[in-house]
């Protein structure tokens, strides 16, 4: 391939602000923590940091209800602080990513409050507002991911207004070229700052249906599913029209200098996702691709989809891959402690960027959150189904203190106990810890071209192992992954073991080997 650019070659690290590193004493992560931890991001090895929203928020949904999209929200610090962020990483290497929010505004936002004074107001139509059914009630049946009609009644008028999530979210009305210009000149405020790119938040939905059609009934839902999952989103999302804004995000962004990267948060099958790479690449360069986080965990499973990921993926568009994030249950809770080496070795080693979620280089698990402490509002609105995404949000783990390090006041989101054991201080020091496996696989990933921007060949599952190949040039690398808890042999052929997800072989010439349970491998092949 030609050179790669940073984002292909690098590692992105998401940062959940609120969970990162607090300065103040209030409990909750700032961006003056964010800038005292970039050395040790340095050192683990990222090239580029996330950060979920900063900007200000009344906080209805921890800042994806955004009352203003050019500033800082003082829970994190100033813009000043932010600037003085952006440049401490560009000192040490690193690129900075900012979360962008663009279907919906906080209701404080200045548009929504006068859009919502009057039909005649000039920001009347930046939202989507509708008149009641022939009822009274709402003008459709679509539903909020969060639960209950996606339609608001506002007093002042009678009439709805949209809302995908919460009431507090309104929609934007990206059908209006005033909503697409303003917010394309929020991007810029961003880009002139020097941000290196942006993940797009629920990309996939922005346009809505112009004829406000009912969404068809889902047969598959049963009483206990998620209520959002009672229709299906044919009328409310991935829209064809969708990618007419995608590709304009992507022309501002191309603008500016210094292959600056847009990221899309879309949860679609992949025959779907695909197409928001665009029509001549000219859509998001890194449509997230999730499949690996519901997946069953097994060989056969994660060998066909990244099979038919590859497959599917249009000619020159890159490939990307996650374990985690703000929303998903952690993977060490998802697989266990042992596979959690296993998933980072192959998030690691499969083509593509990988993006991993802050912690998980610790193996933190889903903190356990009692009912008086719930703060999100999916676990507040439809309690005990596992919506709730607080157990995934926790404090950041970097020592035995009392406040994990994270804080020296009370924490937004209890700290897990086993932070006392499991942690950045003690891990970073244990030659046999996750932290330690995951900075060699970043190391190996980082130095070894096969695995940074080498072809993927062969994956097959062999039983309980999955087995794939990176090879660039003539060099060789098979990569072996015990995802079951038997031992197994393998016949690689001549090879030599340049890491071990149990890091207690390298350098180890083989021709047979018997893989240990939950043991992954990287082999040279020759």
């Amino acid at each position: 391939m030609e050179k790669p650019l940073w984002w292909q070659r690098g590692l992105i690290y998401q940062v959940y602000p609120r969970s990162f590193q607090d300065t103040d004493g209030d409990g909750v992560g700032d961006l003056s923590g964010i800038a005292g931890r970039l050395d040790y991001l340095v050192t683990l090895g990222i090239d580029a940091l996330w950060l979920s929203p900063i900007q200000p928020s009344p906080m209805a949904d921890f800042g994806y209800d955004i009352s203003d999209y050019c500033n800082v929200d003082p829970l994190f610090g100033t813009l000043a602080d932010f600037d003085r962020l952006l440049a401490d990483a560009h000192a040490r290497g690193l690129r900075l990513i900012l979360d962008f929010v663009p279907n919906h505004t906080s209701e404080r936002h200045p548009w929504f409050v006068e859009s919502r004074r009057s039909r005649d107001d000039a920001r009347r139509d930046w939202y989507i507002w509708r008149p009641p059914g022939p009822d009274g009630g709402p003008p459709n049946n679509w539903l909020s991911r969060f639960g209950g009609s996606a339609w608001e009644r506002d007093e002042a008028t009678g009439d709805y207004y949209l809302h995908s999530f919460l009431k507090q979210q309104p929609d934007l009305n990206w059908r209006n070229p005033a909503v697409r210009s303003a917010m394309m000149d929020a991007l810029r405020f961003w880009l002139d700052r020097g941000v290196d790119g942006f993940r797009m938040d629920v990309l996939w939905v922005l346009i809505k249906d112009d004829q406000f059609r009912d969404n068809p009934v889902n047969p598959a839902w049963k009483s206990g599913d998620p209520l959002h999952d009672q229709f299906i989103d044919l009328y409310t999302a991935d829209r064809p029209e969708v990618q007419d804004i995608v590709a304009g995000m992507r022309s501002v962004i191309d603008g500016y200098p210094g292959d600056r990267v847009m990221i899309g948060e879309i949860y679609l099958p992949v025959d779907r996702l695909v197409a928001y790479y665009g029509t001549a690449l000219h859509g998001a360069q890194l449509p997230f691709n999730f499949q690996l986080i519901n997946a069953k965990w097994d060989a056969a499973t994660i060998a066909d989809i990244v099979r038919k990921y590859e497959a599917a993926l249009p000619a020159g568009a890159w490939p990307n891959w996650v374990l985690g994030n703000h929303d998903q249950p952690r993977i060490a809770s998802r697989v266990g402690s042992v596979q959690a080496r296993v998933a980072a070795m192959l998030l690691l080693t499969l083509r593509g960027t990988p993006t991993l979620y802050y912690g998980d280089e610790i193996g933190m698990r889903n903190g356990t959150i009692p009912p008086e402490l719930v703060q999100d509002p999916a676990e507040k609105i439809q309690p005990g189904i596992g919506l709730g995404r607080d157990p995934q949000r926790t404090p950041m783990q970097w020592d035995a203190s009392p406040g994990a390090g994270f804080t020296v006041g009370r924490p937004w989101l209890p700290i897990d106990p086993i932070a006392t054991l499991e942690n950045v201080a003690a891990m970073s020091r244990d030659p046999g810890s996750i932290w330690t496996l995951h900075h060699a696989l970043i190391a190996l990933r980082r130095d070894t071209t096969a695995l940074s921007i080498g072809a993927l060949q062969e994956v097959e599952a062999d039983g309980s192992v999955l087995r794939f190949s990176r090879v660039e040039g003539s060099q060789r690398l098979l990569i072996l992954l015990n995802m079951g808890d038997a031992p197994r042999k393998v016949a690689p052929g001549p090879a030599t073991i340049l890491l071990s997800t149990y890091l207690d072989r390298a350098q180890e010439p083989v021709d047979t080997v018997t893989l240990r349970p939950g043991e992954g491998l990287v082999l040279e092949a020759g």
